[in-house]
């Protein structure tokens, strides 16, 4: 019986389970009742379960019926920092906690696989089942790794899928080499001078002095990078200020920086640093920077993203499963799992149109049984 017959008939089990882990969503390193209750789904289905890697991660290893290579498959388990704003029976009972990027959903798309693949064991080798904590920018996949991941639980390949709202219901893509952009934040933190609203000169006004900053900040890319190296500098967040007639002391400018090349990533790290301490120079006043890199630029190996498309292709036929996917600013930590084990990372399209992040977002869970069909394909066409 192909993969998808059989998850398709415990369909109504992996909704119920969807909906659970998105009624209690979990922040980034706090996913402890998320990760008991994969913890207790894997143990029940006779999977051997490590808890605790990386802090709040979960790992199952599952053995088949012959020898072979050992296959990773990975979800992210955390949910992000914002209100749901939808009318769902099942919406997230934390406030202020939300499953808007469909991590609820990767979670229970590998539990389905997992389920399938201890229920029938018709593969080669090994499939180590990789829960992943903290993915929105915490660094999650370096806490795993630095628990010692893969010296722990070895791979020979590793794969993993991001929901899609954007494309049709089960279309696949994949973009072999570099596909999503490396990442890093920023936090300024401008200390100037305040007065009284009325008498600026006796200011060093950090809220002019921000908005210069903003402005010089949008240049790095404009005038000083390669124009034909995609690259993004955003200022997402500007903090000053409590009264209408008071001018603050103090202003504090936080973004993140895109990148494909490293190369990229060091110039826009150096003209941050130069920008703000030429200003902080130009006004008289201190300025401080702080940057992390939060993520690698994500690179599919192009053997194992072309093995995931053909499994994936006889799950949703040949013409809904392609290596056509453009290059996304976007960024995801799996990347530094495959800088370690090569591997693919691609998407599966559920079509409900919402972005991710978004306040509305909806997970359609009719896909669920496609997606752990995929994964279940993957490991059982490795041996």
């Amino acid at each position: 019986m192909p993969p998808i017959e059989r998850i398709s008939g415990f369909c109504d089990d992996l909704t119920a389970i969807r909906r659970d882990l998105h009624a209690h969503p979990e922040i980034g390193f706090e996913e402890h009742r998320t990760s008991a209750r994969v913890a207790e789904l894997l143990a029940g289905w006779g999977i051997d379960v490590t808890t605790g890697v990386g802090r709040t991660g979960v790992v199952g290893v599952l053995d088949g019926n012959r020898p072979g290579r050992t296959v990773g498959l990975r979800a992210d388990m955390d949910a992000l920092p914002m209100e749901e704003m939808t009318n769902l029976p099942y919406r997230s009972r934390n406030q202020g906690v939300f499953h808007g990027c469909g991590h609820d959903g990767h979670v229970t798309m590998l539990l389905g696989a997992a389920r399938y693949l201890a229920e029938t064991r018709n593969f080669a080798g090994r499939v180590v089942f990789i829960f992943q904590p903290a993915e929105e920018g915490l660094g999650g996949a370096r806490a795993m790794l630095a628990e010692g991941l893969f010296e722990r639980f070895p791979c020979d390949e590793l794969y993993g899928l991001h929901n899609s709202p954007y494309d049709a219901h089960g279309r696949v893509r994949i973009r072999p080499g570099r596909a999503q952009a490396g990442a890093g934040f920023f936090d300024i933190e401008i200390e100037g001078r305040g007065s009284h609203g009325a008498m600026p000169h006796m200011s060093a006004d950090p809220i002019a002095i921000g908005a210069g900053l903003v402005g010089e900040l949008q240049r790095i890319v404009a005038r000083n990078m390669d124009p034909t190296h995609p690259a993004v500098v955003s200022v997402t967040e500007f903090h000053s200020g409590s009264a209408y007639n008071v001018i603050p002391g103090q202003a504090v400018l936080r973004g993140t920086y895109r990148f494909f090349d490293i190369a990229d990533r060091d110039l826009i790290e150096t003209r941050l640093q130069a920008i703000s301490e030429g200003l902080a120079r130009a006004h008289e006043i201190g300025i401080g920077l702080e940057m992390r890199r939060v993520f690698d630029v994500l690179e599919n190996d192009p053997d194992r993203a072309a093995d995931a498309i053909r499994a994936a292709a006889e799950v949703v036929g040949g013409d809904r499963a392609s290596a056509d996917a453009e290059p996304t600013m976007g960024s995801e930590d799996m990347a530094d799992l495959l800088r370690v084990v090569p591997g693919a990372f691609f998407t599966l399209g559920h079509g409900s149109g919402v972005p991710l992040h978004n306040p509305g977002f909806l997970f359609d869970d009719t896909i669920l049984p496609v997606g752990a069909s995929i994964f279940a394909r993957i490991v059982e066409s490795r041996g």
